[in-house]
């Protein structure tokens, strides 16, 4: 008597018992209708899982667990069993969401309202600022004890022969060269400080040091490319995504707002510290 699994089943017993003598025992009615649609979505439902289709003896077990599970779903809501409980009240909610969505999804966007609303928005697809340069590493400890010295001392032979970055400077793991790439993309490769300076260069010609994270660099910025905002036509993919994700947003909203007018919402005063009244 002392084990959980017990009490549970002794209280699972007297729920069962008291609903029986209120409700008298009486089976819930209705017809468990099950359509050719149904039985075909059965089928393929199992066909997608076992990459083939059901038997006729598997489609049977197929047929009989979902009207089992049918009986069981409409027992349950006829006493009740979904009252207060998280998780069912969860899925609820979610389907609810998801039918709001499949509402805003419905209606894809015209060109003009895609127009609009890149327009509207243009911090979201600005670009920011590229650049595309080379670099020659120059590392500290190999030229203490003056190691932006020696870097400067490069530069004249660097300016003056276009094949030296090759041999120059020391080895490393970062690239030589970077293709166009935005701040970011270059502070992720060479550092926060590094992908700084490098934006504000002037093309054209060899310059530095500037400082990585590990070390020294000449640089060479090859091209710059100004920030820019991009037609519609080459970012329309970004620009439906964005749309879409706040058109359904708005979509959800105004569903909940319908919703919410047929009902009459009391919430309890809270005490003076914040939480509930007693």
């Amino acid at each position: 008597m002392r084990e959980p699994l017990v009490h549970f089943l002794l209280l699972a017993a007297l729920v069962f018992a008291a609903y029986g003598l209120v409700t008298g025992q009486q089976s819930a009615t209705g017809t468990i209708d099950v359509t050719q649609a149904k039985i075909e979505q059965l089928a393929g439902l199992f066909a997608k899982t076992w990459q083939r289709p059901p038997t006729a003896e598997e489609l049977k077990g197929l047929i009989d667990d979902y009207v089992k599970e049918e009986v069981y779903v409409r027992e349950a809501l006829r006493m009740g069993l979904d009252a207060n409980d998280a998780v069912i009240r969860k899925r609820l909610r979610l389907k609810m969401e998801f039918l709001n969505s499949a509402e805003a999804e419905a209606s894809p966007p015209t060109e003009a309202q895609l127009q609009a609303y890149l327009d509207s928005h243009p911090d979201t697809f600005r670009q920011a600022p590229r650049v595309s340069f080379e670099q020659v590493y120059i590392n500290p400890q190999k030229h203490e004890p003056d190691a932006s010295a020696a870097a400067k001392a490069l530069l004249g032979p660097l300016r003056k022969d276009a094949n030296y970055a090759a041999t120059a400077g020391d080895p490393t793991l970062l690239p030589a060269a970077m293709p166009l790439t935005d701040q970011r993309g270059i502070a992720e490769v060479f550092g926060d400080d590094f992908a700084a300076e490098v934006t504000n260069i002037v093309p054209g010609q060899w310059q530095g040091p500037i400082t990585s994270d590990i070390g020294l660099h000449l640089v060479k910025v090859n091209e710059r490319v100004p920030g820019s905002l991009p037609a519609l036509k080459d970012i329309r993919p970004a620009v439906e995504r964005e749309w879409m994700n706040d058109h359904r947003n708005v979509v959800e909203q105004q569903r909940f707002d319908d919703l919410l007018k047929r009902y009459k919402v009391i919430v309890e005063p809270l005490s003076a510290d914040g939480s509930p009244s007693k």
